[in-house]
């Protein structure tokens, strides 16, 4: 019995070594084949590969032969075409192709015409490339007069402008990232940027004229900054200097609630059907997708133009606040209809351009300007870039992730020499054993 239990303890210890040499093997191979990669490129993605093949074709191709690109639900770029031609050139590009009636110049042709009517507050539009249509909502503050007078003008252009109502009513948010607060209202700081000299919060134009001053606390104790510089109604963007001139630590983080942020490395322009992230100081962090580029909303304040649309939801306080994908800047929240607890649609207004009209760039992003289209699979969660991580160190790794880190070359070294010298030890023990046995078997025959 004793022997049986010796025999038992030694094949648990050798198939331990065996899986211990494997693990360890694995976690050597991964290690040294995962070289860290260049900290200065934005992370990449098939959806963001798959959106910039789309507006290449589209540049390519022109507004007279497609109507805009999107993201299919399988992270493949999609493109609106008129005519079988351009259709085959989009498809020898690797896209899926989709046959429309009406081209990017009509459907620009038809907002123009939106436009130059008489202006009606509460209503919006923007290009649905999708289902190849320019989309007319109005809120429930718009008359009945004013939205019949609207919609002849949308029958004089033609049967591609949809007429929709819609609850709730567009305004700005002005009542997450972090709260600000002034004379004007609470809203939500956005991106930090730098002119190469001074440090800044960029965030909503509506938040506050030129010289708001804000502060970040509630008692008006600490100054946070003063606006100096914006552009609203038109664009939708402001920038706040710094009281002492700097952003301080974790400026290339958004927060998100519990006490984590995401890092930021790049900017970059969404695509439609991408998915986003929004965060604010009122409804924290949100997620949805973008449903339309290029909008125009009529908000009480005046008319802005150049949103994005999409259909993630936001409250009165998330002004300003940071819309994002994997790491990837793509704009500030400019207003909406809807709450958190209805659905809405809230409109963005384009980081690229802000930053661009303004002079500044991201401050801790490893290069501008990333491909557009970013699309994030999951909500934030592990410690990289793009990701949720708590300010002060990393959390929520798998054990896979662990057994896979490249930093895990010495740990799988160390696992592979135990299980080596384990085998050895039991192959010694074993042949001990036999030769003992033997021994006592000649010792036995001889006498």
């Amino acid at each position: 019995m004793r022997h049986a239990r010796r025999r038992i303890v030694r094949r648990v210890t050798r198939l331990a070594a065996v899986g211990g040499l494997l693990v360890g093997s694995a976690m050597v191979t991964r290690a040294v084949a995962s070289e860290p990669p260049d900290s200065s490129a934005p992370p990449r993605t098939l959806a963001r590969t798959a959106s910039g093949a789309g507006a290449d074709l589209v540049s390519r191709l022109g507004t007279d032969r497609t109507a805009g690109h999107w993201v299919d639900s399988d992270g493949r770029p999609v493109v609106a075409v008129t005519d079988e031609r351009t259709a085959e050139a989009v498809r020898r590009a690797g896209a899926t192709a989709k046959p429309v009636r009406h081209s990017m110049s009509e459907l620009r042709s038809a907002t123009a015409t939106l436009r130059a009517a008489p202006r009606v507050s509460g209503t919006a539009w923007a290009l649905d490339y999708r289902s190849n249509e320019v989309v007319v909502r109005g809120d429930r503050t718009v008359s009945g007069s004013d939205w019949s007078r609207l919609t002849g003008v949308a029958q004089g252009i033609g049967g591609f402008v949809r007429m929709e109502r819609t609850e709730g009513t567009f305004t700005t948010r002005l009542n997450g990232a972090e709260p600000i607060l002034s004379t004007a209202g609470r809203c939500s700081a956005g991106f930090n940027v730098t002119d190469g000299t001074s440090d800044f919060i960029l965030t909503a134009g509506h938040c506050g004229p030129t010289g708001s001053v804000w502060f970040g606390d509630g008692r008006g104790d600490r100054q946070v900054g003063r606006t100096v510089a914006g552009s609203f109604p038109g664009d939708d963007f402001s920038l706040v200097e710094y009281a002492n001139g700097k952003a301080g630590d974790g400026a290339d983080l958004v927060a998100v609630g519990d006490g984590k942020g995401v890092r930021i490395t790049g900017t970059g322009e969404p695509a439609v059907g991408q998915r986003v992230f929004r965060s604010g100081s009122t409804s924290g962090l949100r997620d949805g997708r973008v449903t339309a580029l290029d909008a125009t909303v009529n908000y009480p304040e005046g008319t802005v133009t150049g949103l994005i649309e999409t259909d993630v939801c936001a409250e009165p306080g998330d002004s300003g606040g940071p819309m994002f994908s994997e790491g990837i800047a793509l704009g500030v929240t400019s207003g909406g209809s809807g709450d958190c607890d209805k659905g809405g649609t809230t409109f963005f207004q384009p980081l690229p351009e802000a930053m661009e009209s303004l002079g500044v760039r991201l401050i801790g992003s490893g290069r501008q300007d990333a491909a557009a289209g970013t699309s994030a699979t999951a909500p934030p969660g592990a410690a990289a870039p793009g990701a949720s991580a708590p300010a002060t160190g990393v959390e929520g790794s798998t054990l896979l992730a662990r057994l896979t880190d490249r930093r895990n070359v010495g740990p799988g070294l160390l696992i592979v020499a135990g299980s080596l010298v384990a085998l050895v030890a039991t192959r010694w023990i074993r042949a001990e054993a036999d030769r003992k046995a033997y021994q006592r078997h000649y010792s036995a025959t001889w006498g």
